[in-house]
């Protein structure tokens, strides 16, 4: 895959850089909110404009000076960090507010770094923006655009000027979206930007003790054999409470939404507590059995188990085992390094499971059979199925005829996906029934 060319957004915090950013992006989406410092981690996506494809990169509010919040100072260092790296910075004022001295700041180090800028001025449909248009001159006079963000006025031209002004590259094609795609879910504070920036091999997401620390999804691809798997990492899922009320439904949207797109869901556990708490079980069960997405359980923390610990948290496991006993299980420690290694290739192994196409004879006979000798009686008629056929994969979907499809309920869709476990290699697998 040919690398290709970076374009950051940049500017002070909520002049409008994520909605320019979502305005650009066909798939990524950057929460947007109207106070300071909702976007912290780098939000990332592929964008095609005639033929030029390039990667566009939204960053969190940049700073010039250091700041004493020890996240707010990770974020400025990753967010120039960012920059050194992009071949083209779209730097985005707020047009309505005029100059600030911030953006002077900014203006003055992006000139000492010697980037490429290109000057956005947001909020065209102001009056004020527009009066204050020529004054931005003193920042970027040669290369200053007009835009609205949020009414998409200029895009065109902003797009263009990115071309123009983007070094010379060998025509790209855009990769195909990955087949594999990866969900990190769990409460705040249980290693998933940890484990997603070891197994990226960078320091995509950023880390921190403060819950609430990742705000939206955080993607990376990664080729792992024969395989292009798409790693996100999500938001950290809670009840309602704390940080504030909008952003935290906001975050939880976005978690759902990023869950809902992939195949293969990862739940972290911390494994020092030694117990699961009720959000993580309806995680659990939410993800493998209304979305019908694999599961695999990650116990992490585990060089912080204590005996009491690891015999409390198998205690659980066996009192959930309708659940437990159908998935993977993994004890892994971001710390150390324990058992990381392993993860790559358990995807891997899910993801052929997931993906496979049972053999349709002995799938059909297996089930068949099994009704058969297991028989169903209401008035005095029985239950029978006549045919079995897979139809689809990822998740794995059966039909199955029968003769009296409304008796065949949840204990009877059970007793068939129980009969294909003990048949076929399905461990972290879902099976939907289609009956009819």
């Amino acid at each position: 895959m040919k690398k290709m060319s970076r374009v950051a957004i940049v500017g002070r915090m909520n002049v409008g850089k994520s909605t320019l950013f979502n305005r650009l992006a066909p798939r990524a989406r950057s929460l947007t909110l109207n106070y300071e410092g909702v976007t912290r981690d780098e939000i990332t996506d592929l964008v095609d404009w005639k033929g030029h494809i390039f990667e566009l990169v939204d960053t969190g509010g940049v700073a010039t000076i250091a700041r004493e919040d020890a996240l707010l100072e990770s974020v400025r260092q990753r967010v120039w960090q960012i920059i050194d790296a992009a071949e083209l910075i779209v730097f985005v004022v707020d047009g309505a507010a005029g100059v600030m001295l911030e953006d002077e700041s900014i203006s003055a180090e992006l000139r000492k770094r010697n980037k490429r800028v290109i000057l956005a001025v947001n909020k065209e449909d102001t009056r004020a923006a527009q009066e204050q248009f020529f004054e931005f001159a003193s920042l970027y006079s040669e290369e200053q655009l007009s835009i609205s963000a949020q009414h998409g006025t200029g895009m065109t031209d902003l797009l263009d000027k990115v071309i123009e002004l983007l070094p010379n590259q060998p025509e790209a094609e855009l990769p195909e979206r990955a087949e594999c795609r990866v969900a990190f879910i769990g409460r705040p504070n249980v290693g998933k930007s940890s484990l997603l920036n070891m197994l990226l091999e960078d320091e995509r997401a950023l880390v921190s003790d403060i819950p609430g620390t990742t705000r939206e999804p955080v993607s990376g691809a990664i080729r792992f054999y024969q395989e292009t798997l798409q790693l996100t990492d999500t938001p950290g899922i809670r009840r309602q409470r704390a940080i504030d009320e909008e952003l935290e439904e906001l975050m939880v949207k976005s978690s759902f939404a990023a869950v809902r797109d992939a195949q293969i869901v990862l739940l972290l556990l911390d494994g020092s507590q030694g117990a699961f708490v009720d959000q993580e079980l309806k995680l659990a069960f939410y993800a493998f059995n209304d979305l019908s997405k694999s599961l695999i359980i990650l116990i992490n923390k585990s060089d912080l188990m204590d005996e009491a610990a690891r015999a409390s948290l198998e205690t659980t496991f066996e009192e959930y085992g309708h659940l437990m006993g159908r998935v993977e299980r993994l004890f892994i420690s971001c710390k150390s390094g324990k058992n990381v290694g392993k993860i790559l290739p358990l995807i891997q192994k899910v993801w052929q499971r997931t993906s496979q196409q049972l053999h349709g004879e002995e799938l059909a006979l297996t089930l068949i059979d099994a009704f058969r000798r297991t028989p169903i009686i209401k008035c005095q008629q029985k239950l029978q199925v006549s045919k079995v056929q897979q139809v689809n994969s990822a998740p794995i979907t059966i039909v199955l005829r029968t003769n009296h499809p409304q008796w065949f309920e949840d204990s009877q869709k059970r007793f068939a996906e129980n009969v294909l476990r003990k048949t076929f290699d399905l461990v972290s697998v879902p099976i939907k029934f289609i009956v009819r």
